[in-house]
């Protein structure tokens, strides 16, 4: 039996638009996903506002159909936000560049002026260590795709550490979630080609096990 379509829900990060997520978009849709992109503008949105709005915006595009949630910097810490929210939970969640604790790009540009009026309360969430901290666990397959395509070295603000030239690859983690290293920036991580081939390849492998348990369930309740 055909499966059913898979929808891919896309959520750009800060000081992006939606526009962003078209090439990794227009990629998915090439292999069979239908994509739907939200958009957000943090100068002019509360966070918990841009929550709920997000928690609508799936619900009207998923209904009763599977789904994944794709998400770029500031957009996995919403996904993460409102994954709690949901009656219907995504077969995965895909996090490129998560900034995942209070990194040191907005603890540092948090007090400034310019940053405040220009990403609003979402911009100093970011720099919250109590609230990066308490965002919830993803409960679903999530997997990390981590830039190391900054500068490293004297003059780098990273030193040596491995970096996407905003985030360092030790900022992005989460207990005992996969990470992948991709040679890419911050800013155009969602740009990789290899990125998009692996969010196919990774769904289709999570999907047929969840057929598989779903069948031997059935197979044990008629035994």
């Amino acid at each position: 039996m055909k499966k059913p379509q898979l929808r891919v829900i896309l959520v750009h990060g800060m000081g992006r638009t939606p526009l962003a997520m078209l090439p990794l978009a227009a990629r998915l849709r090439a292999q069979g996903f239908r994509p739907a992109l939200f958009g957000y503008v943090p100068a002019f949105e509360r966070w918990d506002g841009c929550v709920n709005r997000l928690k609508k915006f799936i619900e009207k595009h998923t209904s009763t159909k599977p789904f994944i949630l794709v998400g770029h910097s500031l957009g996995t810490v919403l996904i993460r936000a409102v994954l709690p929210r949901l009656t219907r939970k995504p077969s995965a969640c895909f996090f490129l560049a998560p900034p995942t604790r209070a990194c040191r790009a907005a603890r540092r540009f948090a007090p400034h002026f310019v940053y405040r009026i220009f990403f609003g309360q979402m911009g100093q969430r970011l720099a919250d260590p109590a609230f990066m901290d308490a965002l919830p666990m993803p409960d679903i397959p999530v997997k990390i795709y981590a830039g190391t395509g900054g500068p490293v070295g004297r003059f780098s603000p990273f030193g040596e550490e491995p970096n996407d030239g905003v985030l360092a690859v030790q900022e992005t983690l989460l207990p005992d979630v996969p990470v992948q290293t991709v040679p890419a920036l911050h800013t155009f991580i969602m740009n990789s080609k290899w990125i998009a081939r692996d969010i196919v390849e990774t769904t289709n492998v999570i999907r047929q096990d969840s057929s598989q348990k779903s069948e031997f369930r059935r197979q044990n309740e008629e035994i």
